[in-house]
């Protein structure tokens, strides 16, 4: 009896030192989250270029050291809100990543991915973006050392054949003229090492879209216009809007604006597919949305819809 007693004993004293520990790592990254909040939103709003990169290459540090906290895979830093922080949807990973600013002509993107260990030690992929140095990025495998830099707003997961696909959103502000969004095929290989790219885009050649084949899919566009690059959970396709060119060059991206049709991708085999038109339907006499009427055809008021608070 006595010997349960004491494995007993042994077992809470076990469990309170492992809470300790557990309450101890988080109050330690609780407080290196509260310097980190404090560069990363300097790096993007404070009014002195050189202000911003010095913050930058502060930030850096500290995030890497706050990483090295075992099992810091699990803290979330939400107070980050200038860093985009996304999980993979299988929680085997997550990616950070941040813009940079020196001018209405320059951005530069920085990221980071972990890997989730058992052990709950750190492995980390920087990334570093040689956007500025690669004349078509659109054309090549690559690694986290020559990245093609993106904020990623979104990932989904896909399979083929038993491996796992990670499909990565990106937006990048390009410069003063064009903005960009990436998507990207994120795999891991036999080392467990990021490969960025690959032929996961299949799509007939047209006046705006980089000629096949390409290894990411560009979305690029003028600058004060809105298009859309998204995820539809419903449809399981990737939707985005069809661009013209407003003054009928659409060799100069910065020309490109939305014309309200949607073109999408939807995953087989393997592949994005591209859906030239994703709504085709031809609305008959009397189909087309209008207001609700206030009088039915007696002449009665309708009573009116309930509104939302």
């Amino acid at each position: 009896m006595f010997r349960y007693i004491l494995i007993f004993l042994f077992f809470i004293t076990a469990v309170a030192a492992s809470a300790q520990t557990d309450a101890t790592g988080v109050n330690t990254l609780q407080n290196q989250e509260d310097s980190l909040a404090y560069y990363a939103k300097r790096m993007v709003y404070d009014s002195m270029a050189e202000n911003r990169f010095y913050c930058d290459s502060v930030f850096i540090r500290r995030l890497v050291a706050a990483l090295k906290m075992p099992y810091s895979f699990e803290y979330p830093f939400d107070s980050l809100i200038t860093i985009s922080r996304l999980y993979a949807p299988d929680s085997s990973f997550r990616i950070f990543t941040w813009q940079l600013q020196r001018d209405e002509s320059y951005y530069r993107q920085e990221g980071a991915i972990q890997i989730k260990t058992k052990d709950g030690s750190l492995k980390l992929f920087p990334l570093f973006d040689v956007s500025d140095y690669t004349s078509v990025p659109t054309d090549s495998i690559r690694t986290g050392k020559n990245w093609i830099g993106a904020i990623y707003y979104n990932i989904i997961e896909k399979e083929f054949k038993g491996r796992k696909y990670y499909t990565l959103f990106g937006y990048d502000d390009n410069d003063m003229a064009s903005t960009r969004k990436w998507l990207e095929v994120l795999t891991f290989n036999a080392a467990g090492e990021p490969v960025f790219g690959g032929t996961y885009f299949t799509y007939k050649n047209d006046e705006l879209k980089a000629p096949q084949p390409v290894d990411r899919f560009l979305l690029e566009y003028q600058k004060d216009a809105r298009a859309r690059l998204v995820y539809d959970p419903d449809l399981d396709m990737i939707v985005f809007d069809h661009l013209i060119s407003e003054s009928n060059q659409p060799q100069k991206k910065f020309t490109l604006i939305p014309d309200g049709d949607y073109e999408a991708f939807k995953w087989q085999n393997g592949k994005w597919v591209h859906v030239e038109k994703l709504f085709n339907q031809a609305l008959k006499d009397g189909q087309a949305p209008r207001p609700q009427p206030l009088y039915d055809k007696e002449g009665s008021s309708v009573k009116p819809l309930k509104q939302d608070n």
